[in-house]
């Protein structure tokens, strides 16, 4: 035998030659050494088998028969189809035996198979299907212990059963069993609304206080922010000591007269220019009610911005600088203090408050004059947008860098003026009826991600509670809310007429606009975009017909729409309905609108917050209607 010097550390080991006559492993036998190589070319079985008087436990004769002890991938292919077969067979039933496979008939039992003939100890934990080769041998004398094997369900769960296999009893896997799981709704997906304890209407009335949302509107440089921001300082919500901080730092911008208007106006853009371009938010309260500023911007370029905030209000400031030149600028030449009127009456404000600012100008001086003069030009035009002037209007002289007639009045000044300061006259005005008992309706203004998803909005009607689902229109999504705020503050319950905001769980940032509308599960809102309205033709360079594309406001909903048809004009005197191709300025008509997308409306006999309009064209406002009849 030739020698490897390089093989290992053993330089005299010999060369390595593969045994084709090794014994092949068996998982579960013992080791048995290989013949030697030298006898290959003997016939039968190796030597040292000769030597025993009965083949080696385990390996049967067969395996040692034919030329070299035998062809053992051969016999390693039988054990494997025997096993498969075994694994194939179907679970033994009682009075039932396997039969040992044909090789194996005529095969005598073997000493170790006289040993396991002995009554075993029972374990019943062990699974029936383990694969020692002692299940090739012949079944025990005794059945009884077969019945001892584990279940046939674990045995189910190792050894698939093929077609051609017996099949299963069917009584082992009864299907009565499954229709009750039928039955019963499947709930994953759905979420089933929150029950809580219907609303206590009466109770609600008597306890909550009145929440009442104040829009400031009226012409650029009116003093709009400077009065929001007098009225923190009065009411205690912005103290001295931040008064003056705004102050410093209005001076140094060269805005010493504007410092006020800053407990407003937080963005930096907006106090470079001193001006208002988003909606402004502040809180304060009075003995009786619970304020909300909102201070809108008086530029026309942000008139979107105004009418957010106009539709949110339950009751409109409009503030009129006395200033000599300032007025007629916002009145007579086409200033905003015209469209603004407008908007806000279609936005649903019943009572207006003209507060005449900037009495103590040196131009005015407390002038009586003066202020009857802004009366009788103002209110001639506000009677046609709608207001009584009797019951609607209510005029208040004050100066917003002072304070004079907002909280107190002044020593010595307008003494011709005889009726209530402005948070006096305000805290007594009538309680507006709330729909606590109603459907909620909560219109989304705003939306941000804090933690999780917020929208901001307004209760128009029903009560919210923490960890209510509701339903997010028109998206249909069933949202849960985690956490509810009124204002700035945590609360349970949230209720008509608050504003709020909303964490909710199920929904995205990215997957809510402004003008969604949450709504009880129960009773969702109308979706759709093609309806009727009523308009009435403000401004107008040419004329409308079929066609016509402008800018729909609804609520906090900004659409574009189409006019598909102009089903007829309405006679003013009359009201009778003639057919027309086309209506003009100060025209009545009823027209059908068309948007791109669905979104959330009602028609304003239902539900008149989201049921007025503005229809707004080249940054103007063209249009104001009503919604008749929704299409689809």
């Amino acid at each position: 035998m030739s020698q490897n010097p390089q093989r290992g550390f053993n330089r005299n080991a010999p060369t390595f030659v593969p045994n084709a006559n090794a014994v092949p492993f068996v998982p579960g036998q013992r080791y048995a050494a290989s013949p030697p190589h030298h006898q290959q070319q003997q016939q039968g079985p190796p030597q040292y088998y000769q030597q025993q008087q009965q083949p080696y436990p385990g390996y049967p004769p067969q395996m040692f028969m034919g030329q070299g002890g035998g062809n053992p991938m051969m016999y390693m292919q039988q054990q494997h189809q025997h096993q498969q077969q075994q694994m194939q067979q179907p679970p033994m039933q009682i009075g039932q035996w396997q039969q040992p496979p044909p090789n194996q008939q005529q095969q005598q039992p073997h000493s170790h198979q006289q040993r396991h003939t002995q009554k075993p100890e029972p374990v019943p934990q062990q699974p029936a299907d383990s694969w020692d080769d002692d299940a090739e041998d012949s079944v025990p004398e005794k059945k009884e212990e077969i019945k001892k094997e584990t279940p046939q369900k674990e045995q189910e769960s190792v050894t698939k059963e093929p077609a051609a296999a017996k099949p299963q009893p069917k009584e082992e896997k009864p299907k009565e069993a499954k229709p009750p799981k039928e039955d019963t709704p499947v709930e994953e997906h759905v979420v089933k609304p929150s029950k809580f304890p219907p609303v206590n209407v009466e109770e609600m009335e008597r306890t909550h206080k009145e929440h009442l949302n104040i829009v400031f509107i009226g012409h650029v440089d009116a003093g709009k922010s400077t009065i929001g921001g007098q009225l923190m300082y009065l009411t205690g919500m912005v103290d001295k000591r931040t008064l003056e901080k705004y102050e410093r730092e209005a001076k140094e911008k060269g805005r010493e007269s504007w410092y006020l208007s800053w407990a407003l106006d937080t963005n930096e853009e907006e106090r470079e220019k001193g001006k208002t371009v988003e909606v402004g938010r502040a809180y304060f309260e009075t003995e009786k009610k619970h304020f909300t500023i909102l201070d809108a911007p008086g530029h026309k370029s942000f008139v979107p911005n105004m009418i957010t905030g106009a539709t949110q209000a339950d009751l409109a400031v409009l503030v009129i600088s006395a200033r000599r030149g300032e007025f007629e600028t916002g009145f007579d030449r086409g200033g905003q203090t015209r469209e603004h009127a407008m908007l806000v009456k279609t936005a649903g404000v019943k009572h207006l408050i003209i507060l005449v600012n900037k009495m103590d100008d040196p131009t005015v001086k407390y002038d009586e004059a003066r202020y009857i003069e802004i009366q009788e030009k103002l209110t001639p035009f506000l009677r046609k947008c709608g207001f009584n002037p009797k019951t609607d209007l209510t005029y208040i002289p004050c100066s917003g860098l002072t304070g004079a007639f907002i909280k107190d009045r002044p020593e010595g000044d307008a003494l011709w003026y005889t009726g209530p300061c402005f948070l006096e006259f305000i805290d007594g005005l009538a309680k507006i009826t709330r729909d606590f008992g109603g459907p909620i309706r909560m219109i989304v203004s705003d939306k941000y991600s804090d933690m999780g998803t917020v929208v901001m909005g307004k209760m128009e009607s029903g009560v919210i509670d923490k960890g209510q689902n509701v339903l997010l229109m028109p998206n249909r999504t069933t949202v849960q809310v985690i956490q509810c705020f009124s204002d700035e503050d945590e609360v349970d319950q949230v209720a008509a007429g608050d504003n709020v905001k909303l964490k909710l769980k199920g929904v995205e940032e990215n997957e809510i606009m402004s003008g969604f509308v949450i709504c009880s599960t129960e009773h969702p809102c109308r979706v759709g975009k093609v309806f009727d309205a009523e308009v009435m033709i403000l401004e107008l360079k040419s004329i409308m017909t079929s066609g016509y594309t402008c800018v729909l406001h609804l609520h906090s909903a900004v659409e574009e729409v189409i006019v598909s048809r102009i089903i007829c004009k309405i006679d003013k005197k009359t009201n009778e309905k003639q057919k027309t191709k086309f209506v003009k300025q100060d025209d009545k008509c009823i027209l059908r609108i068309e948007a791109s997308e669905p979104f959330c409306l009602d028609t304003y006999k239902e539900f008149p917050v989201m049921g007025r309009f503005t229809l707004r064209d080249e940054g103007k406002t063209i249009g104001i209607g009503k919604v008749v009849k929704v299409v689809e």
